[in-house]
């Protein structure tokens, strides 16, 4: 029984390659949960007492939004590189760039200003970074074992989110958000180390050898498939901004409760996004575009108690199950990026849909902002939820209308997960 369970993931772990690589992975998400915590909090300590507000947010913005400029300004440069060198570079300036910030707040010459500056240098390559992931795993597993590699990784990631803010916040009581920084640029420079070493590097004859001017996004929009996933993606990112904006609103103003609430709901949230995420290995053999609809009405589904202003228990319920539907996504729109792509063009396309996830997040705080100050926090979460599900009824039809087409021949393109380029 043991065997059958851990099935889909052994012959993950069998790959000695990937082994090694998965402490150095873990130990990065760990530190970048660490920093969700640790960026706001150095921000606090910094700057100007009546600047709180617009500090804090354009040193969050520094340490994510660089990321998008990256994607278009290094792509000559980057698009025919390797994973592992991929995420070595971005790894390494991350690791260095959070090591100054260390550095400077020990010595005592830190200020708002370089703060900024080097938060948004370490986030220049971090779209390259975050695809050069998914596409080594592509370049050392077979086809069938790529989905249980990327929720290996997406557990990780949501194993990182829960315990490294848990971290942060005891360290910096103890020792302050200066030196939580240099151990976040630690683990990204144990990062680089094992990728740099734990894996050969890809000979430069096997490199990318598309058209010299071709980008991961002109590659999209040449695959309706690739564009449909893309701008499903960026419509289910950019609805959850007023839940990210609204639940702390909701329950300082409304409930006018203690922070500790507020963290059993992003617990709650967490706790079921890592089951769902040791969930997705498991998805490997269902059909992967039904799938991700079913995924996207799900998770509205589950949001739909908070808009309605459920009691406490039931929305903490609700958030712990909206994360464990939620957790699949990632993995498996990645796996359907993986098939979908050429070695050629696939770290250009995965840096693409990372570009298109930053822009989503800002976006959907954007919008929650404007929802909660015009409509009301109930009614901007109820916004989301319903939205999300007419998101994911749209989705779900535009795939069946294209499936039977091609069972009549009217359109060429695939939509199962067998399908090949």
């Amino acid at each position: 029984m043991y065997r059958a369970w851990f099935a889909p993931y052994a012959p993950v772990l069998r790959d000695a390659r990937v082994r090694r690589l998965l402490p150095g992975f873990a130990t990065s998400f760990v530190g970048d949960g660490m920093s969700a915590i640790a960026v706001a909090w150095l921000a606090i300590e910094i700057a100007p007492p009546d600047r709180h507000s617009m500090w804090v947010s354009l040193a969050i913005a520094a340490y994510t939004f660089p990321g998008v400029i990256g994607t278009f300004a290094l792509a000559r440069l980057l698009r025919r590189r390797g994973g592992a060198q991929l995420v070595t570079w971005d790894a390494t300036l991350r690791g260095l760039s959070l090591g100054a910030v260390a550095i400077a707040a020990a010595c005592g010459v830190l200020n708002i200003w370089l703060l900024v500056t080097l938060l948004a240098l370490s986030s220049v390559l971090h779209s390259w970074g975050s695809a050069g992931v998914f596409t080594l795993l592509a370049e050392l597993l077979p086809e069938r074992d790529q989905l249980p590699a990327n929720a290996l990784v997406s557990m990780l990631i949501q194993t990182g989110t829960l315990i490294g803010p848990l971290v942060a916040g005891l360290l910096i009581d103890w020792q302050g958000a200066g030196w939580v920084i240099g151990l976040d640029a630690v683990t990204f420079l144990v990062l680089a180390v094992s990728c740099r070493f734990g894996v050969p590097r890809r000979p430069p004859a096997a490199a990318g050898r598309g058209p010299s001017r071709a980008t991961g996004f002109r590659v999209v929009l040449t695959d309706p498939r690739l564009l449909w996933l893309l701008l499903l993606t960026f419509g289910f990112y950019a609805l959850y901004g007023p839940i990210e904006v609204g639940l702390p609103i909701y329950v300082a103003d409304h409930q006018h409760a203690p922070a500790s609430q507020l963290a059993w709901y992003f617990t709650a949230f967490g706790a079921g996004a890592v089951a769902g995420g040791l969930a997705a290995g498991y998805l490997r053999d269902w059909p992967l575009w039904p799938t991700v609809c079913g995924i996207v009405i799900g998770v509205g589904m589950a949001f739909l108690p908070l808009g309605l202003g459920a009691p406490t228990i039931v929305a903490v319920a609700a958030l712990a199950v909206a994360g464990f539907i939620y957790a699949p996504y990632g993995s498996i729109t990645v796996a359907l990026f993986q098939r979908s792509t050429t070695p050629d063009s696939r770290a250009q396309v995965l840096a693409a849909r990372s570009t298109v996830m930053i822009i989503a997040s800002q976006t959907g705080v954007g919008l929650g902002g404007v929802l909660v100050t015009t409509a009301g926090v109930l009614d901007a979460m109820l916004v989301t939820a319903v939205g999300t599900i007419a998101l994911g009824v749209l989705a779900a039809a535009a795939v069946s209308v294209t499936r039977q087409r091609t069972v009549t021949g009217e359109d060429e393109p695939e939509l199962t997960p067998s399908a090949q380029p």
